[in-house]
Formats: structure tokens, sequence, C-alpha cells
């Protein structure tokens, strides 16, 4: 029952290059403060806002490509450590793909749901995100649908979808506009 802490970027996904993105270190603790770490170097000593902490990345490029982590500390004592969260900064070249849910952004609990991230591309794939999260979903091909079966009150966010060809190059589009679901 220690402290816990957790990281997240916002919003998901691989970044344009140039493009900007936050890094959430969301923890359960008391006082003492937050380290981020990147490919397991110190970056910064982060305060705490509340229950967390965060660091904004603008004009990014190559070189903040790499894995983030979170350390919770009080004086030099470790506390807590976040798992990895992988930062990938490239240039996008597809279309921007656009995310739908059925049967609708409200739902009831214990109904399914099917998330559709369509792009106009012949092979591309997608990753479906819950802001918040670390993971994004299992990959969709084009023709696949994510669904969620029995929804719960933990299945509610922000949604976005971001889709890729795996080419001999990985191109990849711009992230979706965001979708709330609401579960009643």
């Amino acid at each position: 029952g220690g402290p816990t802490i957790s990281i997240f970027q916002k919003p998901p996904g691989v970044i344009q290059l140039g493009g900007s993105t936050t890094i959430c270190c969301s923890c359960q603790c008391d006082n003492g403060h937050v380290v981020l770490y990147k490919n397991g170097h110190q970056l910064h000593t982060l305060e705490l806002n509340g229950s967390s902490a965060e660091f904004s990345i603008s004009n990014a490029t190559q070189q903040d490509t790499g894995a983030y982590s979170c350390h919770y500390l009080d004086g030099d004592t470790v506390l807590a450590r976040s798992d990895t969260l992988e930062i990938l900064v490239q240039e996008f070249h597809l279309p921007e793909p656009v995310l739908s849910v059925l049967p609708g952004h409200e739902v009831a609990a214990g109904a399914d749901v099917v998330f559709r991230c369509t792009i106009v591309h012949p092979k591309a794939g997608c990753l479906l995100y819950l802001e918040g999260q670390v993971k994004s979903f299992p990959f969709l091909s084009k023709e696949q649908d994510y669904s969620l079966f029995h929804v719960r009150k933990g299945d509610e966010g922000r949604y976005s979808c971001q889709c890729f060809t795996r080419d001999a190059l990985f191109k990849w589009s711009a992230v979706s506009k965001t979708l709330d679901l609401v579960v009643r």
C-alpha cells in the first residue's frame, strides 16, 4: 500500500516533427518530488501540482524520442517508479484518420461498443489510444474494428486513433480528433 506513480502522454500518440506533447506523471503520494528520466538519465525534477506533475515538449525533434519514466522521491529515497513511456517523433505523411464509435458516445454500462478508425489508404494499420493510459490498444488493420464488451465506468474517457503503413519506411498519420466515451 505504498505510493504509486503512473506516466502517460497528453495527447497520446506519435508526435509530429516540430509538434508538441505533455508528459504527465500522476502520483498517489504525499509530499516529496517527481523526477523525470529519459533513457535512464535524469532529465528534470518536477513539482507536484496536486497529484500530478507535467513536462512539456514543444518543437519536437528526433532527440525527444526515447523511453521516459517518472520516479517519486522523498529526499534521495526512491519510493515509486512508473512504467516506461515510449515517445516517438516522426514526420506525418498520411491523411488524418477519423475515429467513430458505435452505437454512440453515450452508452449504458454493460453495453458493447465498437471503435472504428477510418483512413484513406489501402495498407494502413491503426492504433487506438485512451488518454491517461501508457499502452495503446491492440493494433488494428484497416478492415478491423476494436470492440469493448460489457463496458463499465472504467472504460470512459477520451479516445483517439493514429495510423501508419509498414512498407519500407513507417509512415505515420496525424492523430484523429478525440472522442469522449461516457458510460451511464
